[in-house]
């Protein structure tokens, strides 16, 4: 195995230095991404506009030769514009296959359309399949959803159902950049025709491979457990010795958490060429995992709280090791 990770390491520094070409910094939520790409699973980005989310992730689908479609989701957009319909032609119904057909798919802005225009998602994200009138359609493989999202106080914002966010591998932050990132940027891209494409360094099969391996990584079931107490310590604060914290959640995270949070971990440890999880590797990911996963109440809003504050509570008092 540890061949094949070597082999990895390489195919992905390539995928980095690649992306990195084009965008600026953010070498850890590239990371990210590659990560939920190595999982089988699907990124809500958020950030206010104009932090380079949509040229992010159109730079990873260069760099691996995907195939890449945007759906800007807007209030008048209907859900045939997302996964297609049928259309009556030459006397007989057609399939017109929606851009929902792509291995590396943008739902740019996907909280400005509303709720029945975001659930034409699910069934693609969860099932990896579209249906179109009596034909159920496979979508290509790999396949990833990498949804973008503006801060939800913006006007004219829509707020997805718990049942979509709970489809969403990751949620990533994307903030601002730093002064010095901001000053390169600026010279990279203060021109009328700025570098925007990046070089295919790797291709799908290299990804189908890559899962593969991921399967291999060793989690140990002391690991699992400290993952489960986690879990179940967003659902029951009381349970870690925060009872305090009970009156800020409405909801804690499902199953899906600790299944995604398991393979996140593998992933993350893979990324860094190793061949098992540890601890600091759950901790890693635990954010990106959980922090849509929690629905916090109206107090914590108004003290100023959100879910990353109270995972930061939470994971500082549940132990490692298990307390017998």
């Amino acid at each position: 195995m540890q061949d094949q990770t070597t082999h990895i390491n390489q195919k992905l520094d390539a995928v980095r230095e690649a992306i990195s070409k084009v965008i600026v910094g953010q070498q850890t939520l590239i990371d990210k991404l590659l990560n939920a790409l190595l999982c089988n699973g699907h990124v809500l980005l958020e950030g206010v506009p104009g932090v380079a989310k949509t040229m992010m992730v159109n730079s990873l689908a260069g760099a691996l030769g995907a195939d890449f479609s945007r759906i800007q989701f807007t209030p008048d957009l209907l859900p045939g514009d997302v996964v297609g319909t049928q259309v009556y032609r030459n006397g007989t119904f057609e399939t017109e296959k929606g851009p929902i057909f792509a291995n590396l798919v943008l739902a740019d802005e996907i909280n400005r359309s509303p709720a029945k225009v975001q659930s034409a998602l699910l069934e693609a994200m969860q099932e990896h399949q579209v249906t179109l009138g009596h034909e159920t359609h496979k979508l290509p493989e790999p396949f990833m959803v990498l949804a973008t999202q503006n801060p939800i106080e913006q006007e004219g914002t829509y707020a997805l159902p718990e049942a979509q966010v709970d489809r969403f591998f990751f949620k990533l932050i994307v903030d601002y950049p730093t002064i010095d990132e901001e000053h390169l940027i600026l010279k990279r891209m203060a021109k009328t025709t700025p570098k925007t494409t990046v070089d295919a360094v790797a291709t799908l099969h290299d990804i189908l491979e890559m899962r593969k391996l991921l399967d291999q990584v060793h989690v140990d079931e002391k690991i699992e457990r400290y993952i489960l107490r986690l879990v179940a310590a967003t659902r029951d604060p009381s349970i870690c010795g925060l009872p305090d914290l009970k009156s800020y959640i409405r909801f804690g995270a499902s199953p899906r958490a600790s299944i995604y949070l398991t393979l996140a971990a593998r992933g993350y440890a893979l990324l860094r060429g190793k061949e098992f999880v540890v601890p600091d590797d759950v901790k890693a990911v635990l954010h990106d995992v959980v922090r849509h996963r929690i629905a916090i109440s109206y107090r914590a809003e108004a003290e100023g709280l959100n879910s990353d504050a109270l995972l930061d509570k939470i994971v500082a008092k549940v132990p490692v090791t298990e307390e017998r």
